[in-house]
């Protein structure tokens, strides 16, 4: 599986992450894409050709290793990476919606110039009001497809422990088959490995998420008696931002032209002492 271009649609949701998203994010691209494309890969590429019975009745070493192996390892964490990072594609939707909207914004108060819209681009957003809600849920969503992939491995594999020796007797095996797992002590360094990423990919989730709530809740106390919210709050602090750069920007208009008046009326004023003084 090509992962460049998943990297790059992921990757831009790292510039208006939290610290700990951040590091979250290094975490999965890192230990586990990386390992996952480099390693894993390897390791498993043979895993049904040297899966090995001591009978030659055909269709037995399939029908034995869809028994005990029924989805592979490499597909079930490229499944479990991509579910995993999806939720962080709603955070990039979202800032790139309420980007659309200041840019909309930026157009209807008279700074729709080519230099602002690309500082729209560059600055990171604020998550707060409805930007913080699917943060929150897209953090939500992680902890719980994290936790879904953990069970099911467990389930599959118990213990997380490659079978060494499976013995079968589904039809067409012609009585009980012994069947023998290519490197198995391998396979379950990186089966742990892996979990234990994934193990630690929860605790970063849950510590961000616990973080997020903490900054809310320190936010809410410093709030107005009767706040805006969502869009209108998001909104009405960029209209007051624009309003009040222009407000700065006609006092300073008025005040160069106040000088120019004063500065004209001290002329006028030393050419009539001048005049009186002839």
């Amino acid at each position: 599986m090509k992962w460049e271009g998943f990297y790059s649609l992921v990757i831009g949701v790292n510039r208006h992450s939290t610290a700990v998203g951040r590091i979250w994010l290094s975490v999965v691209f890192i230990f586990r894409i990386m390992v996952l494309v480099v390693a894993a890969e390897s390791v498993w590429g043979d895993e049904q050709s040297s899966f090995i019975c001591n009978t030659l009745q055909p269709g037995c070493k399939n029908v034995c290793y869809d028994h005990y192996f029924p989805i592979s390892h490499i597909r079930l964490w490229a499944l479990q990476l991509i579910l995993v990072t999806t939720p962080a594609l709603l955070v990039a939707m979202h800032v790139a919606y309420q980007q659309h909207q200041e840019k909309k914004l930026l157009v209807m108060t008279g700074h729709g110039d080519a230099k602002h819209l690309e500082e729209v681009k560059k600055h990171k957003m604020r998550i707060s009001g409805s930007l913080w809600w699917t943060y929150v849920c897209s953090v939500i969503f992680r902890i719980i497809f994290e936790g879904t992939f953990m069970y099911i491995f467990y389930v599959i594999y118990p213990g997380y422990q490659m079978i060494r020796l499976v013995k079968c007797s589904d039809y067409p095996c012609p009585n009980l088959v012994d069947c023998f797992v290519s490197r198995p002590t391998e396979k379950t360094i990186f089966t742990v490995f892996m979990l234990s990423t994934s193990g630690i990919c929860i605790v970063l989730n849950l510590v961000e998420l616990v973080y997020l709530l903490v900054r809310a809740c320190a936010r809410r106390a410093h709030r107005n008696p009767n706040p805006s919210s969502g869009k209108g709050s998001f909104l009405g602090c960029k209209l007051s931002e624009y309003k009040q750069n222009e407000i700065n920007q006609m006092l300073t208009e008025q005040d160069s032209s106040l000088k120019d008046i004063l500065r004209r009326n001290s002329g006028v004023q030393e050419k009539s002492d001048r005049c009186s003084a002839c």
